[in-house]
């Protein structure tokens, strides 16, 4: 089901009956929001901040809260693919679970997962490199496989722990990763910043060992280490630096013959 029409910006300055009448795709057919969801409306006293909240399962509903620019939206419960994707300012909470591509290629605004996400956060969609350029994406669970890929700026904090390849293509913002990481962090990275507090299996080749680091960081929050920080991908000419936790990581001590 796709239901982009669930958003702030679509739903200010109509009506009730308007937003009822509102489309959805649901497989191929296209029908009317007022058929698919119970809807009950509530006046805000601050006009200008519309809020939408969502209560139930919405795990099957694609690209809810997309190319949103302002307002909230909450959802009391999971939610499916494509959330917020294209955002340029408001707020997401998700009070669950979101799908894959949570925020895909967003240039600003804040979305915030108090559960887990699937695959691709921030990444843009297959065949397009428009990756994440701006905005904040807050996961305290775990996330999936190729976090920020192609980002090229904003903020991506995971508080759990991530599958292979964050920060696959990168080239500018900051992962910021509190638990493990499969591996593969910063393949193909030509910059940005990789910040892995947990475990990490290995360091792909083609980064070079470079410093070590007592702290590092991230929004204003400063976070203790020390940390390794690598340069990379130097096969693809990269700069980025990718701080790896030491006191989680004895097995990467052979680095420190290195510095």
């Amino acid at each position: 089901m796709y239901a982009d029409c669930i958003s702030p910006d679509i739903f200010g300055g109509r009506s009730p009956e308007e937003i009822l009448k509102l489309k959805v795709w649901e497989g191929n057919r296209l029908k009317s929001l007022g058929d698919l969801f119970y809807v009950r409306f509530e006046r805000d006293i601050e006009e200008d901040n519309i809020a939408v909240k969502l209560v139930g399962s919405f795990i099957k509903v694609r690209r809810i809260g997309a190319n949103m620019s302002s307002g909230k939206i909450i959802v009391e419960g999971n939610v499916g693919m494509h959330l917020g994707e294209g955002m340029r300012g408001g707020e997401i909470i998700i009070n669950g679970y979101a799908g894959s591509w949570l925020g895909g290629s967003m240039k600003g605004g804040r979305i915030e997962v108090k559960g887990s996400a699937g695959d691709y956060v921030g990444a843009p969609y297959r065949g397009s490199r428009d990756g994440m350029r701006g905005g904040q994406i807050i996961i305290h669970g775990d996330a999936g496989r190729e976090i920020g890929h192609l980002m090229r700026g904003g903020t991506i904090k995971v508080y759990g722990s991530v599958k292979h390849f964050a920060g696959i293509g990168m080239i500018d913002g900051t992962i910021f990763i509190q638990g493990d990481c499969a591996g593969e962090a910063g393949a193909a990275m030509r910059n940005g910043r990789i910040i892995v507090c947990g475990y990490i299996p290995y360091i792909i080749p083609t980064f070079t060992i470079d410093s070590i680091r007592p702290n590092v960081d991230v929004d204003g929050e400063k976070i203790s280490g020390p940390f390794y920080r690598f340069i990379g991908d130097i096969a693809d000419n990269g700069e980025g630096k990718l701080f790896i936790s030491k006191p989680r990581n004895p097995h990467l001590t052979f680095y420190d013959k290195y510095l």
